[in-house]
């Protein structure tokens, strides 16, 4: 439609979201679709989490508030950075949004300028390029390989700035590969960064406490209190407290960063749910063991896809240290036939023919930046991840 904006030219739709919608439609046709697709824990947001929000809207708490967070968010933010990270912040330096991925959109569309280039290591999560795009910036990508267990090195980052470098995104554990950073993994990145002060870093500690096996979480700023005053860490609370549906994201950083997102917010969505703020923060505040008894939940179901897969011939997986997703490569599988006769000559194909198939949705790799490759999300059932593997086994057994 030729009134549309040119803008749109240089994005496309989330293919994670599209994914999900697929197999969402072939289920609604009576398909025993298995999605595996989503990044979305089957947890139930804690009841003490659903009280707060039960007893804030009992109160009233249903109006406007501040564009970009309540007093007792942010405080509770600020405690949450001094708990678990050892960073210090004051409410001026939160900004609260409708999710993480907002939060990161607001921080673009607040710094960049046509030319801008913004380092995103790949595999990314598959918004951080368009998001850049949208904002006017364009996305410089520095592949993490598979030799490298996911994992950027100084040199491929020393490599990929530039004099117009305005931003690293750094995402640990990663979402699709799970690859998590350890602190002296991270001071090598930092200490690049340390000798190029023009580049900001926007940090993606989405994962941050779904983290196994010993590993140990640390942020940029833990490991380089140096970058703090050009550093935005962005969390939020939809992975790790069951909540992705009550939409709250937000980040810590320097004043004039917060006051420019909270300018985009205020012309945009304004504040988020007051509802949802008052469940986060008693979700922030409250209890935290259940965080340890999930990750128990979701470290016995990375273990059971990990096995099924590596009995796959073709298929190589390594294990990651955090997140719930996996990130095999199908480069075995390459130039095989299905029995429906469609040759893997790409990711995508694969997880076309798996899904049409085997009737299971998983997200093809090159969505992500690095192929052939595929994620799998292991944030639902034992039950129904043990039956999604064995159809993987099956289907990749079966190719000739």
């Amino acid at each position: 439609m030729t009134f549309l904006s040119a803008t749109l030219d240089r994005v496309k739709p989330s293919p994670t979201i599209a994914v999900t919608n697929k197999a969402r439609e072939l289920k609604a046709q009576g398909r025993d679709v298995i999605g595996l697709g989503a990044g979305e824990p089957d947890f139930d947001t804690p009841q003490n989490i659903k009280d707060a929000a039960v007893a804030a809207i009992a109160a009233g708490r249903t109006k406007y508030t501040a564009v970009d967070g309540i007093p007792e968010l942010k405080e509770a933010i600020c405690a949450k950075f001094k708990r678990d990270n050892g960073l210090d912040y004051v409410p001026s330096q939160v900004s609260v949004g409708t999710g993480g991925k907002q939060i990161l959109y607001n921080a673009l569309m607040a710094t960049l300028n046509p030319g801008d280039e913004v380092v995103i290591p790949a595999p990314y999560w598959v918004s951080y390029p368009d998001m850049v795009k949208l904002a006017g910036g364009e996305p410089v990508i520095a592949e993490a390989s598979l030799e490298n267990a996911f994992k950027l090195t100084p040199t491929e980052l020393e490599a990929a700035i530039t004099p117009r470098t305005k931003w690293l995104i750094f995402n640990s554990p990663s979402n699709p590969t799970g690859a998590g950073y350890s602190r002296d993994t991270l001071k090598e990145l930092t200490d690049v960064l340390m000798r190029h002060p023009h580049v900001w870093v926007m940090t993606d500690d989405m994962y941050e406490h779904l983290a196994y096996d010993g590993f140990t979480f640390c942020t940029p700023v833990e490991v380089e209190p140096a970058l703090y005053g050009r550093t935005l860490t962005v969390n939020g609370v939809s992975k790790a407290y069951a909540m992705t549906g009550w939409r709250i994201g937000y980040a810590a950083g320097p004043e004039g960063l917060i006051a420019a997102m909270r300018k985009i917010q205020s012309q945009s969505t304004s504040n988020p749910c007051s509802i949802s703020q008052w469940a986060a923060v008693e979700a922030l505040n409250g209890p935290q063991e259940f965080l340890a008894a999930n990750n128990e939940v979701f470290k016995r179901r990375r273990d059971l896809v990990i096995d099924a897969l590596s009995q796959i011939d073709g298929v190589t997986c390594p294990v990651p240290e955090g997140a719930f997703y996996v990130y095999p490569s199908i480069k075995g599988l390459l130039g095989k036939t299905t029995p429906a006769g469609t040759v893997i000559d790409n990711d995508e194909v694969f997880a076309t023919a798996l899904l049409e198939e085997a009737e299971v949705a998983v997200v093809f790799g090159a969505a992500f930046g690095l192929s052939p490759n595929f994620r799998i999300s292991y944030a639902t059932s034992d039950a129904a991840l043990t039956e999604a593997c064995r159809r993987i086994q099956n289907f990749c057994a079966a190719l000739s």
